[in-house]
């Protein structure tokens, strides 16, 4: 093997190599969104309950402001964690079509595994999370209450 293929060789594993930091990069991305989302969500759970509680113990007159405001962060961490998912599916099936593109052109081996993300699998599970709490706070019940 003379030095040009040894270059080509080495050039062609680094953009393989490249692949998957950028797949690691999206997970790391989704990963924000979902410790974002669930600050928002609990935060918002914890102003409900903590004003519901104290009109629960007639320190407070009833008003439904704590119950807005809560149920909006709710809402809006739902909202977060969904856009995100959307962004990653979005973004992991462009990389895997271009990745797929350039095996097939012989630019890249691409012989590593390019696994599913456990990052949306979690995701997932906090979306299902905040729609149970913004259920639970807009029809006072629900396994939260």
């Amino acid at each position: 093997m003379d030095a040009g293929d040894a270059s080509v060789e080495l050039a062609s594993r680094r953009t393989g190599m490249s692949f998957q930091r950028t797949r690691m990069s999206a997970d790391r991305t989704l990963m924000s969104v979902i410790r974002t989302s669930l600050s928002l969500i609990s935060f918002g759970f914890t102003i409900y309950q903590f004003f519901h509680n104290l009109q629960g113990e007639n320190v407070i007159h009833t008003t439904r402001a704590p119950r807005n405001f809560g149920l909006t962060l709710v809402w809006l961490g739902v909202a977060m964690v969904g856009i995100g998912i959307l962004f990653h599916i979005q973004f992991m099936l462009g990389l895997r079509r271009q990745r797929r593109e350039m095996k097939e052109a012989g630019l890249i081996h691409g012989e590593s595994r390019f696994p599913g993300s456990y990052t949306l699998g979690v995701a997932i599970l906090v979306l299902l999370l905040g729609l149970g709490v913004a259920a639970n706070l807009a029809f006072s019940s629900g396994p939260f209450g």
